[in-house]
């Protein structure tokens, strides 16, 4: 059964529903595996739900990076275990495995999620039991003071940076007049944020932000306002399932006739979902597109690996985040030469690292990965294959000056 978010959550109502009985807890240091034992990462993801496409591309990533990571000879002939677990696209479930995971199955350290809402119950659990996790799905609030601590690493893209991305290609091209179709919970409401940030300096309208239920099936009630606002742009800003079908209904209603329609996230499992038809011309913003082998030595690399790991097919855009959450903690074990959180969490925040889409590096102040945004859109004709779904239209660099400030997200910078 499929378990979705309240349609009009609060952030921080959703981090306490989940981990309220949790966090008051005493704070526990994790305990490092027995010398010789297996170094075990909690893998909690929405296997079941609006994003399980996604999830399973995300554990298929994961599993490539630790069967790469044991094949090297693991950390000192200690071999990697990957804990995978639903936790059913729901804050309460994803705080309750996670909490399993740490004191329970004795996990080092956590990667995972698939939610703005999750992830921030997963670190509140990780938070107070010192427990290192990176997250692996888009949220501006994870990286504000607030929720963050020492044990706090944010790999995916945040929709401050994703949005912004694509409003600087977007709004210069196609118009000012935007409409936001969006999903009513922190994800759709961070992105709107991002795009009309970014699109002050150029002049953008917002005629209306029009927001629907996480998991909505049916846009029929939306479609005809949008289509009397006459926007030169409408935004999708869901995800999942929710992107295919307000896709596939807005192409149906003809919007494309008159209006652009792009999308923060332009996922790759969505338009395989969708098809060409309904995403014909749609475009967005991703953090990672398999077509970019051509061009960057890394991401050949890591296509050729998932390819031959998995019959043929390519990575998507969140299963390779999926591959880098879990090997850019991997990688800070062997730096640090050890396997405790805090010694690995040092270790991590001065991690510059290439592992599939050229150079990154976890910001100090809030530890959120800096790296490049890719701006795609869907192609219909002249595809070489079934997953050729999409042109690269730009790429604009990883620069810490397209995110937020760490003051503005109540980080104190020492020059220590």
């Amino acid at each position: 059964m499929t378990t979705t978010l309240p349609a009009n959550p609060q952030r921080r109502q959703l981090l306490t529903a989940g981990a309220a009985a949790l966090v008051g807890a005493p704070a526990l240091f994790n305990i490092a595996s027995a010398q010789g034992g297996p170094i075990k990462i909690g893998f909690p993801t929405p296997l079941t739900g609006a994003f399980s496409a996604e999830a399973q591309d995300q554990v298929r990533a994961a599993e490539l990076a630790v069967k790469e990571f044991n094949a090297a000879g693991g950390y000192k002939g200690r071999m990697v275990e990957l804990l995978v677990r639903d936790d059913k696209l729901n804050p309460g479930e994803a705080a309750t495995r996670t909490l399993e995971l740490i004191e329970k199955d004795k996990v080092d350290f956590v990667v995972g999620s698939l939610s703005a809402a999750t992830q921030l119950s997963i670190n509140a659990v990780c938070r107070d039991r010192k427990v290192l996790f990176n997250s692996i799905s888009q949220s501006d609030a994870i990286n504000e003071a607030k929720d963050w601590s020492l044990y706090t690493f944010h790999e995916a893209l945040n929709p401050h940076l994703t949005a912004g991305a694509v409003a600087r290609y977007a709004f210069p091209k196609f118009g000012k007049k935007v409409v936001y179709l969006t999903a009513d919970y922190a994800y759709g409401h961070e992105m709107v944020r991002g795009f009309q940030r970014a699109g002050q300096a150029l002049g953008m309208q917002t005629l209306a932000d029009i927001r629907h239920p996480l998991g909505a099936a049916d846009y029929s009630a939306f479609l005809p306002r949008i289509q009397s606002l006459k926007p030169d742009i409408l935004v999708l800003c869901n995800f999942g399932r929710d992107l295919v079908n307000s896709a596939k209904q807005a192409t149906d209603f003809g919007l494309k006739q008159s209006t652009k329609i792009i999308a923060p996230v332009l996922l790759y499992t969505s338009r395989l979902a969708g098809g060409a038809e309904a995403f014909e011309g749609v475009l967005g913003g991703t953090s990672y597109y398999w077509g970019m082998e051509d061009k960057i030595p890394a991401a050949k690399t890591f296509n050729d690996a998932f390819r031959k790991a998995n019959g043929g097919a390519v990575p998507s855009d969140y299963g390779a985040l999926g591959y880098a959450g879990i090997k850019s903690v991997l990688q800070a074990v062997k730096n640090a030469d050890a396997t405790d959180s805090t010694r690995v969490s040092i270790a991590l925040r001065q991690l510059k690292y290439n592992f599939y889409k050229g150079e990154q590096f976890y910001r100090k102040c809030d530890h959120q990965s800096v790296q490049s945004v890719v701006i795609v859109e869907s192609k219909s004709k002249a595809m070489k294959d079934k997953y050729d779904v999409f042109n690269v239209l730009s790429i604009e660099a990883a620069d810490e000056k397209n995110l937020r400030s760490c003051d503005e997200l109540g980080h104190k910078v020492t020059k220590a």
